[in-house]
């Protein structure tokens, strides 16, 4: 939760996971619950998720994820936001798929290069949930459209 104004509090995450679960049952998707396989410790969720209509590139699907500090820099966003866009492009259809975060999470902005996407020719924004004076406002867009992907195997498609 670095990137985000505040960590949230039981409560909140509880109406969180509800909202996952309602998403599921209205969509068919929403992020994963994500472990590692070896021990089963829960580390986080990466996944689709419909963006709030608010936002100024609406509608769209974005792949997102956040993780337990500890479950940094090895690999786990982008191993399974690989597997969340394959998702998305394969089975749902969809012939783009967006990611974003705040201007100064090189970290996150580093996996949606890794994942192929490029920053969106719409540019930067103001996340219009966050107040004028958060530091955290400005916010950066990046995009993956199915057409042009890279598989596994590094060719097109």
């Amino acid at each position: 939760m670095e990137f985000f104004p505040s960590t949230l509090d039981r409560g909140a995450s509880d109406a969180l996971v509800d909202r996952f679960e309602d998403e599921f049952a209205r969509l068919g998707f929403c992020p994963w619950a994500l472990e590692v396989e070896a021990t089963s410790q829960f580390i986080g969720f990466v996944g689709l998720h419909a963006v709030a209509p608010e936002m100024p590139f609406t509608p769209a699907i974005e792949v997102g994820w956040r993780l337990a500090r500890r479950s940094w820099g090895i690999g786990y966003a982008t191993e399974a936001a690989t597997r969340a866009i394959a998702f998305g492009f394969d089975e749902l259809g969809l012939d783009e798929i967006v990611s974003f975060t705040a201007i100064p999470n090189i970290r996150s902005r580093r996996v949606m290069e890794r994942l192929g996407m490029r920053r969106d020719e719409r540019g930067e924004f103001d996340h219009p949930k966050l107040p004028d004076d958060e530091r955290l406002r400005r916010h950066v867009l990046y995009h993956l459209k199915a057409a042009d992907r890279r598989s596994d195997d590094g060719t097109n498609g």
